[in-house]
């Protein structure tokens, strides 16, 4: 059973699933009524160092570079709608091989062209990230984001993090406003 967590709650994942090797992070939202412009969602995994900078581009994975140049993470496809139930998006993660000078990744989701088609996540429901073993597909954690993000464009919605030598995760929620490329200054990525 999924420990379902709230903003800034933290999970060591190796505790709660023993013999853990790899992750699926499912991702989902739904879209509210809007004025027929079409809603695209983004998600990606930036894998940072010790110092929470970004260790180069092969770790920052997403729909047009879906794997990171090590292989432990993998982004599965770019859904364009959100359209259905569940996942829109799902990512693997696979522990045994990332490199040692990894010690996060964070998980976000980003509106493409939210600027230009006036679009933030105050429009968006139902967003949540999971956690699941990617061997059996039986979650682990589950952080449903409820916050009103009305002006915020990217939102970080979880963080993998080493502690001890154990992967943990924990659920952020953490938005902000200038898209992807405010998103990557921050960890040190000039877009």
């Amino acid at each position: 059973m999924a420990v379902n967590l709230s903003k800034g709650g933290r999970i060591n994942l190796e505790k709660e699933a023993p013999g853990l090797q790899s992750v699926l992070l499912g991702l989902g939202w739904d879209v509210k009524k809007t004025d027929g412009i079409d809603f695209d969602l983004d998600a990606s995994v930036l894998m940072l160092d010790a110092n929470d900078k970004a260790i180069g581009e092969g770790g920052f994975i997403f729909y047009n570079s879906p794997t990171s140049t090590c292989g432990s993470v993998i982004h599965q496809g770019d859904n364009r709608s959100g359209a259905g139930d569940g996942d829109d998006e799902t990512i693997t993660v696979e522990f045994s091989k990332i490199p040692e000078n990894v010690m996060k990744m964070m998980i976000a989701v980003t509106i493409h062209d939210a600027d230009s088609r006036n679009q933030n996540f105050g429009q968006v429901d139902n967003a949540f990230i999971r956690v699941a073993n990617h061997k059996s597909n039986e979650d682990i954690a589950r952080y449903d984001l409820t916050e009103d993000y009305s002006t915020e464009t990217s939102l970080i919605f979880g963080e993998l993090y080493r502690k001890d030598g154990e992967w943990r995760f924990a659920a952020k929620g953490d938005g902000f406003a200038g898209g992807l490329s405010a998103y990557l200054a921050i960890f040190g990525i000039e877009s």
